[in-house]
């Protein structure tokens, strides 16, 4: 699937195109990953958030209340930061998320199918298509991704924005999920690694 071009010159998030796959937070792996995440740097972490939710007031708040004690800690926090966004912080972090993408696997027929309906969103609500497909397998994902959508667009401006701020709650919890995966890698991640990364937006 082409590109669209609102997005063609970004950084992609730290995590994959949603959906990302949140991993649970029993998940021994969390640990040694939010362990890491607890010793970055300010700067570091900051960067690394902006990948989960490009509100750079949510990062800040995100980073700024570290050490975490254990992972469900992280969430939380996560969430006040969410909830409290400001309609600008809101609109910052929405104009940072990409459309999602389906799997490779999907036909070409859906692939289309999405495009056009992800192409009418924007021009409707002048941002991108924000959902959470945690618990859906690859095979579902594109009846559900043209389902939502479709059920969406019939929602005034108010209405879906407030659904796209709690998705996008949603969606920052599973990434960082991603991260503190990320994190546990055998040889760890530098600092000066984070810079290979872009913030969004």
């Amino acid at each position: 699937m082409a590109e669209h071009p609102r997005h063609a010159t970004r950084s992609p998030p730290l995590s994959s195109h949603l959906p990302a796959q949140a991993r649970g937070g029993s998940d021994p792996f969390h640990g040694s990953g939010l362990a890491r995440f607890n010793t970055l740097s300010p700067e570091s972490a900051h960067s690394a958030l902006l990948h989960c939710c490009g509100s750079r007031r949510w990062a800040h708040r995100v980073a700024a209340h570290r050490p975490y004690p254990d992972f469900g800690a992280l969430l939380a926090a996560a969430d006040e930061a969410s909830y409290d966004l400001s309609q600008a912080d809101l609109s910052e972090a929405l104009a940072c998320e990409f459309p999602p993408e389906l799997e490779h696997g999907a036909s070409y027929a859906a692939f289309l199918a999405l495009d056009a309906a992800h192409a009418e969103y924007e021009r409707t609500y002048r941002h991108a298509f924000v959902i959470c497909l945690d618990g859906h397998t690859p095979e579902e994902q594109a009846d559900q991704l043209l389902a939502a959508i479709r059920r969406r667009m019939e929602l005034d401006v108010d209405e879906e924005r407030a659904i796209s701020a709690d998705e996008l709650r949603r969606v920052a919890q599973a990434r960082l999920s991603d991260l503190t995966h990320w994190l546990t890698s055998a040889d760890g991640v530098s600092a000066a690694e984070f810079g290979l990364f872009a913030p969004v937006g």
